[in-house]
């Protein structure tokens, strides 16, 4: 695992470096040349006697000790180089560049595997293969360009791609982004994404260690080591936003409940990335955009002011923002006005304020300061600044950068003017400012990391669960699903309110349970997964000769083996129900229930366990929340409850993670209380 010789060595061979810096031996051994590596440079190469300047080691027995070995040889010569290093030259840390493994072949696997635990015996430390390398500020081992400027407070960049973490980085350089540290996994033989976050937060100091993380990911192998570790890193202050790549899937999948239709790796991972409160982006320009909002003082509140000299691009930026729950309020009172008077005509000050083409930098200086100190109801700026070409705007930028080190607000500069400002933008930059190229990928980005929820707290436990009873059941039944006594044993003992219930198998029980429940009453068929689809539902049963019809009707439909007599109850249907997920733990759902959940499929998703704030804001993030408020005189549901019921289905799920499906669709809800009426369980054991 991550170890000294891997962030700090005191000396380096590359293993396959070469005067052909067309390859990434030589590219490499320039890099770290280039980026004047402190310590003892070596390089093993056997049809070479000087490399780039220095003497090489035709043979690598001929080598010293040395930390760190960067390997860029055929995979077939890998394990052998490996093992000597590792066993005779105490080498403690390897970053492999060569592909042929596990992404390519069988045998690449063995061989990946053959390395891994060659340097696991050794309690060494191994980045790839397959991958580009490692650059932070003590050596550029990386075989690629460009070089980002390195700043101990820049950004710390994961990425499983090479290529792909090479683009993230061409997006961001321009945008005035440093990089602290650069980690490309490849194939994560022994070190993957999870890791490196890990060793960054068990090693985090808040006076130097970097604020902002930036991940590209291709498979999360440890979805809890990930949410343990960017949970602690964002409790300590820390920023963090990540893609996720390839989490759809291709197809439908088959599934027994709704809440297996309505779960997948693609919610799994929007539910952990929001437990954690890390920003998820989908694109490279998202991902740096909102790295660069981050390098940015927080935005407190809401309210933006749009400062522009050209009228469309803020009226772009006012949809975008308006569209996404940022306000840009009206500026008005007598400081507008005094402010409008030191202005050309036909300037306005409304919001967005509009200082035309003509406006000065000495005007511009006027309106920040209005803004950071009169207009006290704003809690940031976005300056939007370009040029036609006619003039420097040197002047202009030199303004801002002073007003952005004196404002008590955020100031967002964007720089349209790519062509036209450049020098000025590389000027402007150069005072080690951030900027924004487009406006409209600026709103979506801060209004994303507005809009990301604070992460839950998990501090609220259920304490009245019946832990002894739930292990029982569950101890003692097989997989499949579980029968409907065993499903109100389960409800009760987590405290889950359920309709008063009966299952039956003979007609004379039918109406006696029927009649003892109180007509009138519902029949379902137990059995079957979708009742209503086979007819196996009636409702308003509420006599004994109609409750005996019934039971004759449902009970000859194929696949059922009891039928469930429950008293019909009245209220807005809901639903709450969780799925294991691969990897993931179980995830939760709630939702309107009923039929409404297969037609709107509108559901949240949260990966257990859930405290009360973030099941109520699970509640609120429903597309229907308005029916479950109440709406036009209807009753609505009571959300205390309905938060309740979700804290105690997780509850139920921590006591019993064998249970593999779980739907309560419908709860039915209403100003006073929830009740479950429809049940069904899926046990799922682990094989011995």
């Amino acid at each position: 695992m991550i170890n000294k010789e891997l962030i700090n060595p005191g000396s380096i061979v590359v293993v396959g470096g070469s005067n052909k810096i067309q390859k990434p031996g030589g590219k490499v051994l320039k890099n770290i040349l280039d980026g004047g590596f402190r310590g003892e440079l070596y390089v093993s190469n056997p049809k070479e006697e000087e490399v780039q300047g220095i003497r090489t080691h035709r043979n690598p027995e001929e080598l010293p000790h040395v930390d760190l070995a960067i390997i860029a040889v055929a995979a077939k010569l890998c394990p052998d180089i490996i093992r000597l290093l590792a066993e005779d030259k105490g080498t403690r840390a390897f970053i492999l560049l060569s592909a042929g493994f596990s992404e390519e072949s069988e045998e690449g696997a063995r061989l990946e595997k053959e390395i891994r635990d060659i340097v696991n015996s050794v309690n060494g430390a191994l980045i790839g293969p397959n991958c580009i390398g490692v650059l932070n500020q003590n050596y550029n081992g990386i075989f690629t360009t460009p070089i980002p400027k390195l700043d101990p407070q820049g950004v710390d960049f994961i990425s499983g791609s090479g290529a792909t973490a090479v683009f993230i980085m061409e997006s961001a350089i321009p945008k005035g982004l440093k990089f602290s540290t650069v980690y490309s996994v490849g194939n994560s033989a022994q070190i993957g994404v999870e890791e490196i976050l890990k060793y960054m937060d068990e090693n985090f100091d808040p006076e130097k260690s970097a604020k902002v993380k930036l991940l590209y990911i291709e498979s999360i192998e440890n979805p809890q080591m990930l949410l343990k570790h960017t949970s602690s890193l964002i409790r300590k202050g820390c920023k963090i936003a990540a893609i996720k790549a390839g989490a759809s899937e291709a197809g439908s999948r088959a599934a027994s409940s709704h809440t297996g239709a309505l779960s997948s790796p693609e919610t799994a991972v929007d539910a952990l990335f929001r437990k954690a409160g890390i920003v998820r982006c989908h694109g490279r320009e998202e991902l740096t955009t909102v790295a660069s909002v981050f390098m940015h003082p927080e935005l407190k509140g809401n309210n933006i002011a749009i400062i522009t000299h050209a009228g469309g691009p803020a009226v772009l930026l006012t949809d975008v923002l308006a569209n996404n729950g940022l306000e840009i309020p009206p500026i008005e009172g007598p400081d507008s006005q005094e402010l409008l008077e030191e202005l050309f005509p036909g300037s306005s000050v409304t919001n967005p304020i509009d200082f035309l083409a003509t406006g000065t930098a000495e005007q511009l200086g006027k309106i920040i300061d209005y803004c950071s100190e009169k207009f006290h109801h704003i809690d940031g700026m976005v300056v939007i600044f370009g040029s036609p070409g006619l003039f420097p705007v040197y002047e202009v930028y030199d303004v801002l950068d002073e007003k952005m080190k004196k404002s008590k607000k955020p100031i967002y500069p964007i720089m349209p003017s790519v062509i036209n400002a450049k020098d000025e933008i590389d000027h402007f930059i150069g005072k080690d400012r951030i900027i924004f190229f487009d406006e409209v990928l600026f709103g979506q980005a801060l209004a994303k990391v507005r809009n990301t929820p604070l992460q839950a707290s998990n501090q609220t436990k259920v304490t009245d669960v019946n832990t002894k009873t739930i292990r029982t059941i569950v101890d003692n039944t097989n997989n499949g699903y579980l029968h409907p006594d065993q499903v109100r044993e389960l409800l009760d003992a987590v405290g889950i309110e359920r309709a008063g219930e009966a299952t039956v198998s003979s007609r004379e029980d039918a109406m006696d349970e029927a009649e003892r429940l109180g007509f009138p009453v519902v029949m379902k068929v137990v059995g079957p997964i979708h009742k209503s689809d086979v007819g196996g539902i009636a409702l308003n049963v509420s006599d004994r000769k109609t409750a005996a019809k019934e039971f004759d009707r449902m009970i000859s439909i194929q696949g059922t083996t009891g039928i469930l007599i429950q008293p019909m109850l009245k209220g807005t249907e809901i639903f709450i129900g969780a799925k294991k997920e691969d990897k993931f733990g179980h995830m939760l759902l709630c939702g309107l229930g009923g039929i409404l959940i297969e037609v709107l499929k509108d559901v949240s998703h949260a990966l257990i366990p859930i405290e009360k704030a973030e099941a109520k804001q699970m509640i609120h993030n429903l597309k229907g929340y308005g029916i479950i408020r109440g709406i036009r005189g209807q009753e609505g549901v009571n959300e205390e409850a309905f938060a309740e019921a979700i804290v105690r289905l997780s509850a139920l799920v921590e006591s019993a993670p064998e249970i593999a499906e779980i739907d309560l669709n419908p709860l039915l809800g209403n100003a006073r209380e929830i009740t479950a009426v429809d049940s069904r369980i899926r046990i799922e054991k682990q094989e011995e």
